[in-house]
């Protein structure tokens, strides 16, 4: 994920999708509307956009947030 052409490999998009079901997981029940599904998705997408340095601390941030629940 260096450069990110907007293309991803089966193997980004599982990690992707790990990545934004542990997101929605960590969110209280009452939380995990439309809405906010779809904020995380951007926000993860972005990231990966912005370059693997800033999804590197997303899913650090994201794990921990995780481990909290």
């Amino acid at each position: 994920m260096e450069q990110c052409t907007g293309v991803f490999d089966p193997e980004e998009l599982s990690v992707l999708g790990r990545l934004y079901d542990g997101a929605v997981a960590a969110l209280p029940p009452s939380m995990r509307n439309p809405e906010n599904r779809t904020a995380i998705a951007k926000l993860i997408l972005e990231r990966t956009a912005a370059g693997e340095a800033q999804l590197a601390s997303l899913t650090n941030l994201l794990t921990t947030i995780s481990s909290q629940g």
